[in-house]
Formats: C-alpha cells, sequence, structure tokens
C-alpha cells in the first residue's frame, strides 16, 4: 500500500481464493490425512500389535494437542479481536476467523482418547478407577488404595472427564462458528452498518470465559493427567502463552502467503505485520516469564509431587531438549524480532514465524513423550520394558501422527479460505484498518 485507501480501492465483491490453484495441495493433504488416519486407528486400537497400541497413543497425544493449540489460539485472537474493538485487525480478522474455524475438525481426532483400549496406556488414574472391585464404592476404594487420587476424585472421574471432552468440543466450536458466521453474512449484507460489530462484541465478552476453560482444563485433562500426581498452578496459564504465539505465528504465515499470490491487495501491508510481529514478540516475552515462573516456583516448594516433572526431563538426553527450549524459544526469537525492520518484512517474518512453530513442537514434544517409557514400562515390563524415558524406534510413530493431523490442519484451513472472502469487504471499519499507521 503505497496510497491512501479509499472506498474504491476495495472490491466491492471481496478478495477470494482461487480454489483450482490449492486444489492439489488440498487432494494432497486430504489423502495424507486419510491414509494416516486408518493406519492410525487399527493402530490405537490394537491391529498392529500391543507395544505400537501402547507407544502410539502417546503420539498421537503429542501431534493432537500441538495442533489443537493453534486452532485454539485462531479462535482467541477472533474473540480478542472483537472485545477490544480493534480496528488495525479488522484487514486480517477474517485469517483468524478461518484459522479458528478449523478447531472443531481438529477437536475430532481427540476422539479415540475416550475409548479404554486407548486411555489405558495413556491415564493411569482411569485405570485405577477401572480396578475397583464391584460392591465397592469407588470413594472407599481410593481412600484405601490412593490417598492422592481419593483427594482429587472429584474431578478425576471418568464420567466427569467424558463431560468435560464433549463440553470442549461443543463450547468452543459453537462460539468460532457463530462468530465467522457473523462476520461472512457481513459480506452479502446489503446493509452492513455496525449493528454486526456490536453483536460479535457482545457475544465474544462471556465466551472468552469458555476458551479460558478449555485452554486451561484440555492441558490439564488430556497432558497434565499423563501423570495425575503431578500439579502446576501455572500450567494453564504457560499452555495459553504457547497457543497464542504460535497462533499468531501460523497467522502471520498464512498472509505472508496470501500476499504471494496477489491477495489482500491494498488492506494490508507492512504496518499490519509489524504488529503482528509485536504480537509475537510480546507472546515470546510471556512466554518465558510463565516458562520460568512455573519452574522458580516448583523448585522453590521443592515438593517430590511437583519436582518430578523436570526430574524426569533432566534424565537421559532430554535435558538437552529442555536446554535448547530455554534458548531456542526465548532468546533467539527475542533478539531477532526486536528488529523494527523485520517485524515489517513479510519474509523475514515469515521465517521467524516457522522457526517459533519448531519450537513450539519441541515443547510439546518433551510435555507428552518422556512420560511414555516411565508409564508403560509401570503397565506392562514385559512388553515395553523396564521403566525408561524413553522407548527405542517410537519416533516413527511419533511422526506418522504429526504428519497425519498435520496434513488434516492444513486441508481444513485451506478449505475455509476458500469458502468466503480474504478480508471483510463491507466492514465500516475497513478504510481505518487498511490505511493503519503505527
Amino acid at each position: 500500500m503505497s496510497h491512501h485507501v479509499t472506498s474504491s480501492d476495495i472490491a466491492i465483491n471481496g478478495d477470494h481464493l482461487d480454489n483450482s490453484k490449492v486444489a492439489k495441495v488440498k487432494t494432497i493433504c486430504l489423502g495424507i490425512a486419510g491414509i494416516g488416519t486408518l493406519i492410525s486407528l487399527l493402530g490405537l486400537f490394537g491391529a498392529l500389535g500391543k507395544h505400537f497400541q501402547g507407544t502410539y497413543a502417546y503420539s498421537w497425544v503429542f501431534a493432537y494437542y500441538f495442533f489443537l493449540t493453534l486452532s485454539i489460539g485462531g479462535v482467541f485472537w477472533t474473540l480478542l479481536h472483537n472485545v477490544s474493538n480493534s480496528g488495525w485487525g479488522t484487514s486480517v480478522r477474517r485469517t483468524f476467523e478461518n484459522l479458528g474455524s478449523t478447531y472443531p475438525w481438529v477437536f475430532l481426532f481427540g476422539l479415540p482418547l475416550l475409548f479404554p483400549q486407548v486411555n489405558q496406556y495413556l491415564y493411569e488414574w482411569m485405570n485405577i478407577h477401572r480396578a475397583a472391585p464391584e460392591g465397592e464404592s469407588m470413594k472407599e476404594y481410593l481412600h484405601h488404595t490412593d490417598h492422592l487420587l481419593y483427594s482429587k476424585a472429584w474431578f478425576m472421574n471418568i464420567a466427569f472427564w467424558v463431560g468435560r471432552f464433549i463440553f470442549y468440543g461443543v463450547g468452543l466450536s459453537g462460539i468460532i462458528y457463530f462468530l465467522r458466521k457473523l462476520s461472512t453474512d457481513q459480506d452479502t449484507d446489503p446493509k452492513p452498518g455496525i449493528a454486526r460489530l456490536f453483536m460479535a462484541r457482545k457475544h465474544s465478552t462471556y465466551t472468552l470465559i469458555i476458551f479460558a476453560l478449555t485452554i486451561t482444563f484440555t492441558g490439564f485433562d488430556f497432558v497434565m493427567a499423563l501423570d495425575y500426581k503431578w500439579f502446576s498452578t501455572m500450567w494453564g496459564v504457560y499452555l495459553f502463552a504457547g497457543s497464542t504465539l504460535n497462533s499468531m505465528a501460523v497467522i502471520i504465515l498464512v498472509c505472508t502467503w496470501l500476499k504471494s499470490q496477489g491477495h489482500l491487495k491494498n488492506v494490508t501491508g507492512p504496518e499490519h505485520f509489524h504488529i503482528m510481529g509485536k504480537l509475537l514478540f510480546a507472546f515470546t516475552v510471556f512466554w518465558a516469564y510463565i516458562a520460568f515462573s512455573q519452574y522458580f516456583l516448583i523448585w522453590y516448594a521443592n515438593i517430590t509431587e511437583e519436582t518430578s516433572y523436570f526430574l524426569v526431563r533432566n534424565t537421559g538426553n532430554w535435558n538437552i531438549g529442555m536446554l535448547v527450549l530455554v534458548f531456542g524459544h526465548f532468546v533467539v526469537p527475542f533478539v531477532v524480532l526486536l528488529q523494527a525492520w523485520l517485524k515489517k518484512n513479510p519474509k523475514y517474518l515469515s521465517i521467524v514465524a516457522v522457526y517459533t512453530l519448531v519450537m513450539h513442537a519441541l515443547d510439546h514434544y518433551l510435555i507428552t513423550i518422556p512420560e511414555r517409557g516411565i508409564s508403560l514400562g509401570k503397565i506392562d515390563p514385559k512388553t515395553f520394558g523396564e521403566i525408561s524415558v524413553s522407548i527405542p524406534g517410537a519416533f516413527w510413530g511419533d511422526i506418522l501422527a504429526f504428519v497425519t493431523i498435520g496434513a488434516a490442519f492444513v486441508f481444513f484451513l485451506l478449505r475455509a479460505l476458500g469458502q468466503h472472502s480474504l478480508y471483510p469487504n463491507r466492514d465500516p471499519r475497513i478504510l481505518e484498518s487498511a490505511n493503519l499507521s503505527n
């Protein structure tokens, strides 16, 4: 954008992605996701052997929650844009909404976690519940066998866990569907006005509570529960920081790609990327602050149930990954993103965005995978070997799960991009956003 944008520069019918240009990529992604899902389901339900079934369950959780955080982040940026009545973000709001719209589809990949054939390897606390003899109440059984789980039983019981699972799927899916529809309907409304803006703002306030509950308690139920004895008061905020940071990285990559294809013309420019780069920088610092706070509180308190998390991840070669996370997830992007000129350059900013996503993958790999050898060694030492922080060969399952869900994520994102105009061309604030200066 080299001149002042006026209404004559805004496409009357919006800016639409030519689906024929991405049809091949979508077909490849759908094929990979379909074949990978079939193999995954066979593995998760035991058709490929007990050893693969147990190890792959952890691979699935790792890949599933990684991509789920990106989708959840898209919902967050949509809600934040509406609540803050943001002017600058109008040009890229549709990208927020499109990323968030992948959430219902990505969430479906978590359905195998509902089945005992899968969750028996992941969540020891569920196995303890199932081991209760008939005729004895669960409360009495836990009181005599596991007092810690007995204290948590009001929350960690299978019926309530399933209920929360349904809530996570229905709640946030309904929110993003409603807000995205409210936005896209404006594109064809002959009298768009500001009524939709007020409605979007109104309904994005209380729904932030549902978002907060979802990002926090999916982290509790899907990831922290891999070791039910461990807990952290910073866990929900830690996952939130990573989710918002890396969903913004995805948004930057999508906008850069669209710009390279000739889209978002006249409505996005260096100033928009500058703000998105500043948000990337801000949440890099926020993530580091929360990560340090969590470590510091656990180190200072020195409670066995809390320190176990870091003890496991400093055993074997996992400590190398933890050190890489400290410097790679914070120090490197912090120094690089200090440069204002870089944040205004979509190409260089996209390189940083890809880098942060790699660090996010490492972060979630270290969250999930070290628990695998320990938990499976407890369940069946003959099948999975003695208790260890790693299981040889299981890494290939991690790649399969990541590629499978990743291909599905890309497919649904491209599908969303091709359904409506790439920016809200009839939004009353589009000119304000297009002429952004900061």
